[in-house]
């Protein structure tokens, strides 16, 4: 049986108490299923965040996107979990990556390390914290039992292996993170990954599901010239290819909803999420796809 679509925003500028709560009640009018908040130097703390976004809300789920794990020790990370969990009633869902920004380990004076290592220390962070938070002596206890959803993002063959083992949602960029540029993968590419992770997630009992960040929603213009804009971070990419790719949601809000449903019948994405600026844009091809 298909999932039903979840729609998630990812909040990216700072500002104060009142203008947070304000952007998540907004958030929630919109119809959004989920309030997120990334794990930046330079932007607001997660989980502090996440715990006024609960107060100022009532239904949406509450997540990070993602949580850096190099930044993290995994036994002081159980305990936020756990306490985030409580203070938020049990709507915590928690994402987790490998961190690929090395300008924020130098400044926390935390090691970056290679890519190996990286991966290395997500997945004892997560072994980790399914041995703490499943722990029924682990003090604070989370609300959700043995934990809260673990989403787990990436596009690499480890980290593909690892959303498929441990990962009740698997999130796609559909993209790679090159030293100062985002550089998006071709449909092509992205189909491939998707084969790789259904391959190494044959044997579950339960599928995951699976999300993918849609970085630009462009309502009422025209696809191909929005296509244009994103060459730079392209450059090996046809127009149309770029026309296809999830990461663009460009024309009328019928157009964007029937290349919605196109993704999520290509590839299985059935759990978007949008960037702060597309949240008011996108909830209009919500509205769209809503049952």
């Amino acid at each position: 049986m298909t999932r039903p679509f979840r729609f998630a925003v990812n909040m990216l500028s700072p500002g104060s108490a009142a203008e947070w709560r304000e952007k998540c009640r907004r958030a929630e009018s919109l119809g959004y299923d989920v309030i997120l908040a990334p794990d930046h130097l330079g932007m607001p703390a997660p989980f502090p965040s996440l715990v006024a976004a609960a107060e100022a809300t009532e239904r949406p789920r509450l997540g990070t996107f993602v949580l850096n794990a190099g930044l993290w020790n995994p036994a002081l990370l159980a305990r936020e979990v756990a306490t985030t969990d409580q203070l938020t009633g049990g709507r915590l869902e928690l994402g987790l990556g490998a961190g690929y920004v090395k300008e924020e380990h130098d400044r926390a004076g935390l090691p970056f390390g290679s890519p190996r290592e990286r991966v290395d220390h997500l997945e004892h962070t997560v072994t980790e914290l399914n041995r703490l938070l499943g722990d029924p002596e682990h003090i604070p206890q989370p609300v959700q039992a043995p934990r809260p959803p673990l989403l787990l993002g990436g596009n690499g063959k480890r980290m593909l292996r690892l959303a498929a083992r441990y990962a009740d949602i698997a999130a796609f960029t559909g993209a790679t993170t090159e030293p100062g540029a985002l550089r998006l993968l071709s449909p092509a590419v992205i189909e491939e990954r998707m084969a790789v992770y259904h391959e190494f997630a044959a044997d579950r009992e339960t599928p995951a599901e699976l999300n993918y960040l849609s970085h630009v929603v462009a309502v009422d213009a025209d696809r191909r010239a929005t296509a244009r804009k994103l060459g730079e971070y392209a450059p090996d990419l046809t127009e149309d290819e770029l026309i296809e790719h999830p990461a663009v949601l460009a024309g009328s809000v019928k157009d964007i909803a029937e290349q919605v449903r196109g993704h999520r019948e290509r590839y299985g994405f059935t759990y978007f999420t949008v960037l702060e600026p597309n949240m008011e844009a996108f909830a209009r091809v919500m509205e769209e796809l809503r049952p």
